[in-house]
């Protein structure tokens, strides 16, 4: 018997198994939506601030720090 999980995004009740696509989502919707929230920094994680210019693709100095 599968072990029975709720979805981050709705709260559904979603079986965890190996074979299951989007766990632990219960649709590639409710997966979207967590992506989304993800990429427009409605969701951190704790930490110190980071300097994003440190970071610049476009600087190729940043890529040989």
């Amino acid at each position: 018997m599968a072990t029975i999980v709720k979805c981050p995004t709705c709260r559904r009740d979603v079986p965890w198994r190996d074979d299951s696509p989007c766990k632990p989502f219960c649709s590639e919707r409710c997966k979207s939506i967590d992506l989304g929230a993800w990429a427009s920094n409605r969701y951190t994680i704790p930490g110190p601030p980071v300097d994003d210019d440190a970071f610049d693709v476009a600087d190729p100095r940043a890529r040989d720090a």
